[in-house]
């Protein structure tokens, strides 16, 4: 297949030498005006502007008069496999009930985890399918997906393979993430130590011989996991080729980023406490801190110092942490949206942030983030709009005309 995308108002996001981007290089967002695209087979072909266009406009074409195209979003944190929803618990918070208060009764992840157990592994598949196709076409063209659902052994691997069938039906890069280590469940809560023991010695060697999952993660949060356990789990994925990945710092910081720079993980997810020291940490390693501003927003909790981050020279991502508890939502437009308005980020900063930055906390820079040569063809054609900033300033809605995977319309 080959189409000629023509007028593009601005071609968003041109990159050839690429790198994850931190401090003042995250307001660099170079654009081609007026341009010219040729997807071919599935990839970026070339671009450039319409004055040097060497292709005959006058058969499959596409005019993008007054439209911009930039990358799809990169959602390198979601949970999008669930099963039913917790809008009783949504209720509950309004009523006055703490996020923490209502997983202490039994509420939270382990409500959801009761639900998953119940549910078939085909039912879990047609629930995440219809959510992907949702994010999608709200211009979600890359995404990570996690266990941490099921904490049982079978469920746990039951999510997993519904991943992994996503992974293989769908035309965008799905990463999975094995997330055990989500919560207690009720069966071990006086014997942690010896639920980890069960994630290493019975879950995961299952989920490696499966080839179920690309990275590790767990909840390091007070009342969760604490050092000791993330720092175990985090090895005995190392033995198995797994990058960590770790939610740390939502409501409290208890050390989880000094021991995430301490192992050189690959993202670090949530971080709404933040010491000034642990900004200093960061700046010894290259990891990258993911931000999740819908879920502030969902619980009102304070949200990530976005801000602070990119101030201190570091590179920030930004995801949509897509669950039935904290974020029942995975619109990357909103999540742009929320950094500009609530953490004071930039349009280019946000756009950086939710394309190419968060490809690299998933490890898909080479196949999309960004508009370039030989990289994957999914890409956002939006409606007619004056600037690149409409897009945060217009929340609550979306400015996506169509949106492109492979290089075919969705």
């Amino acid at each position: 297949m080959r189409e000629l995308f023509i007028n593009i108002k601005s071609l968003v996001q041109v990159r050839e030498n690429q790198t994850v981007l931190k401090g003042r290089a995250m307001q660099e967002l170079p654009c081609i005006d007026n341009a010219w695209m040729l997807v071919e087979n599935g990839k970026i072909k070339s671009f450039g502007e319409m004055s040097t266009c060497p292709y005959d406009v006058t058969e499959n074409h596409t005019d993008c008069s007054n439209r911009f195209i930039l990358p799809t979003w990169v959602d390198s944190h979601t949970h999008l496999i669930y099963s039913g929803n917790r809008e009783q618990e949504f209720v509950a918070r309004i009523k006055g009930k703490s996020y923490e208060e209502i997983a202490n009764s039994g509420g939270g992840i382990l409500n959801s985890a009761k639900k998953l157990q119940e549910t078939s592994e085909e039912d879990l598949y047609l629930q995440a399918k219809q959510r992907l196709e949702e994010v999608i076409q709200l211009g979600t063209g890359a995404i990570e997906i996690k266990s941490g659902y099921g904490l049982r052994k079978e469920a746990e691997l039951k999510m997993l393979r519904v991943a992994q069938r996503l992974k293989a039906e769908y035309p965008l890069p799905i990463k999975v993430t094995f997330l055990a280590a989500h919560a207690l469940p009720n069966e071990w809560k006086n014997n942690k130590s010896g639920y980890i023991t069960h994630v290493i010695e019975d879950i995961l060697p299952e989920v490696a011989k499966e080839n179920l999952a690309d990275f590790i993660d767990v909840f390091c949060e007070k009342g969760y996991f604490d050092i000791d356990d993330t720092k175990r789990i985090i090895e005995a994925g190392k033995k198995y080729n797994l990058p960590a990945k770790i939610h740390v710092n939502q409501f409290h910081a208890i050390g989880g980023i000094k021991l995430a720079v301490e192992e050189n993980i690959l993202s670090v997810d949530h971080l709404e406490v933040m010491n000034e020291e642990e900004f200093e940490f960061l700046q010894q390693a290259s990891i990258i801190p993911v931000a999740l501003p819908s879920c502030s927003l969902f619980l009102s909790i304070p949200y990530t110092p976005g801000r602070k981050i990119i101030d201190h020279n570091l590179p920030l991502a930004l995801a949509s942490d897509y669950n039935p508890g904290s974020t029942p939502s995975g619109n990357m437009n909103l999540v742009v949206a929320l950094a500009c308005i609530k953490m004071k980020l930039t349009p280019e900063e946000v756009i950086n942030a939710a394309t190419l930055n968060a490809a690299y906390a998933m490890q898909v820079e080479n196949e999309v983030g960004s508009i370039s040569q030989g990289k994957k063809a999914n890409f956002i054609l939006t409606k007619k709009i004056p600037s690149i900033g409409f897009i945060p300033y217009s929340f609550g809605n979306h400015q996506i005309e169509s949106v492109y995977l492979k290089g075919n319309k969705q």
